[in-house]
């Protein structure tokens, strides 16, 4: 039975050892997982107690007392849920005195077997993302043991047996190599409350009869089978329930973000095809400032700018002026061009005029002017089209009797930020746009 153990186990680890090396580290998302696994160990055992007088399991001039692979198991384990399942485990172990160390010799044949709940504690934690490959089960339950004496010695009971019981407790560390495949190390400790032999085969003193201890430390392969293709253990389990309300919080969320309205202008985002409209300004129903006569001015502005501007009113010059000057200074006011034409539009005349009373009723202020091209043609072509387009605005402003000096004009290149293939929008960028400067 051992040398078969080993040979199966060997098998296993030079499986894994091939395996394949891409594996799922993310899991599923979903509510299935994989139940079943089955495991391999071998490890050593060791009897801590009882023993007679002249008889011990350690080596003490060995690290940790020395080292015997005398422990083989096969077991099956059944996930109930994520978190909790049963272990199934059968067990063959050795226990001998280890060569070199000066205890009498003697041999105790042991079968174990035991049932288990078993805790996935990276589960119960919730740390599975975290955590990727490595896991940690907790387990714990009954033992169940057959004990053979082997040992030929005056007061030992070598061909007697006797059968025990009691409780195991032990923590299992996992590494997943493949999908199904998982190295896993366990140390465990085991207490036997009907053990009439010491582990060197004698009988115990009344002392310590009915109770023995042993502790275990194994290493093995784990198995899982089943439909999905990730080890039950690592899978991402989401509850339908869970799932759905994260969907709902999304759409949530995504409302939520639709019905923004970033310019308060009373038109959601989504719907607002100008989201940078000036608050208190009328818009319409995609959130455009209403400019029926098109002269790039909304018209709300441009009825209360000539009242309170031009016609002096003190008590609304200082607010009037605040917009003005953000209208200049945000692109609203804007000279236009026709394409290959340094000349603006005859519609551009009252923004310029625009411009022009700015800098009439503020005789400190300066501007700068900044004339920009389409994307069509040869860039050489676009940016002296550009400083032409600039330069002209600038004349205009200088013959309706604006100091030179207070007008700043300069090519500011080729606007691609729109589709170079409609020409509705390429008539958007070929323009000469202002900055207060003061």
């Amino acid at each position: 039975m051992k040398k078969n153990l080993l040979t199966l186990f060997a098998f296993l680890f030079i499986y894994s050892a091939n395996a394949q090396v891409a594996v799922d580290t993310t899991g599923l998302l979903g509510d299935s997982y994989n139940k079943w696994s089955i495991e391999l160990s071998v490890g050593q055992g060791k009897g801590v107690k009882p023993y007679a007088d002249g008889y011990f399991s350690s080596n003490p001039d060995k690290v940790f007392g020395g080292l015997q692979l005398n422990s083989f198991g096969i077991g099956a384990r059944y996930m109930i849920s994520p978190k909790f399942g049963l272990k199934f485990d059968f067990n063959y172990e050795n226990f001998k005195n280890q060569s070199g160390s000066e205890s009498l010799e003697f041999e105790m044949l042991q079968y174990r077997t035991g049932i288990q709940g078993v805790v996935n504690a990276v589960r119960l934690f919730g740390i599975e993302e975290a955590a990727g490959r490595f896991g940690l089960l907790l387990h714990g339950g009954l033992n169940f043991a057959y004990m053979q004496p082997q040992t030929v010695a005056p007061g030992h009971n070598k061909g007697r047996h006797e059968w025990n019981g009691g409780l195991i407790v032990g923590f299992s560390p996992q590494f997943r190599l493949t999908n199904s495949l998982a190295l896993f190390a366990d140390l465990s400790t085991m207490n036997n409350y009907r053990q009439h032999f010491n582990w060197d085969g004698s009988y115990a003193e009344s002392t310590d009869n009915l109770s023995g201890q042993q502790v275990l430390l194994a290493f093995g392969l784990s198995y899982s089978f089943g439909n999905e293709k990730i080890h039950g253990d690592w899978a991402i389990i989401q509850d339908k329930k869970d799932k759905e309300i994260e969907e709902l919080n999304n759409r949530i969320g995504e409302i939520e973000t639709l019905m923004n309205d970033a310019d308060k202008d009373g038109v959601p985002d989504y719907l607002d095809v100008e989201n940078n409209s000036i608050a208190g300004v009328a818009v319409d129903t995609k959130g455009r400032m209403v400019d029926k006569n098109t002269n790039g001015v909304p018209d709300e502005l441009e009825k209360y700018i000539d009242n309170s501007i031009t016609n002096n009113n003190t008590n609304n010059a200082t607010l009037s002026k605040n917009m003005l000057e953000q209208l200049i200074n945000e692109g609203y006011i804007a000279a236009y061009f026709d394409k290959s034409n340094s000349q603006p539009t005859p519609a551009s005349a009252d923004n310029i005029g625009f411009v022009l009373n700015y800098l009439r009723n503020n005789p400190t202020a300066s501007i700068e002017i900044s004339g920009y091209a389409d994307e069509v043609g040869s860039s050489a072509k676009n940016e002296k089209l550009a400083d032409a387009r600039a330069e002209n605005v600038k004349a205009i402003l200088v013959k309706a009797g604006i100091n030179p000096s207070r007008l700043n004009a300069k090519g500011a290149g080729i606007d691609s930020s729109v589709d170079k293939n409609s020409e509705y929008a390429r008539r958007l960028v070929r323009k000469a746009v202002f900055k207060i400067t003061n």
